[in-house]
């Protein structure tokens, strides 16, 4: 979760996430987590901003040798410019 996206963010003056999505947003991520532990599977879910987490989770990882962005956004743009991944390759 990226703190950015509802943390005291808003957009034409209103908050960008408000309680009821970030609700939502929370209630949908554990349902998948659960759903996917049942398949034997897990989900990895972090709170930062992506550019960061994703960095941290390859070094964590050690040897990675792809990474993708499945939703094309504004800011996942800006964000894939802020990731230095070639320190990684």
């Amino acid at each position: 979760f990226d703190p950015r996206h509802y943390l005291g963010t808003h957009c034409y003056g209103f908050p960008k996430t408000g309680p009821h999505r970030l609700r939502f947003l929370l209630e949908s991520v554990k349902d998948l987590r659960e759903t996917l532990k049942k398949k034997g599977s897990t989900l990895v879910v972090r709170k930062g901003k992506p550019e960061d987490v994703v960095c941290d989770l390859i070094t964590q990882l050690g040897s990675v040798s792809a990474v993708a962005f499945h939703e094309e956004v504004r800011e996942m743009s800006f964000l894939k410019d802020n990731i230095r991944l070639w320190k990684f390759l």
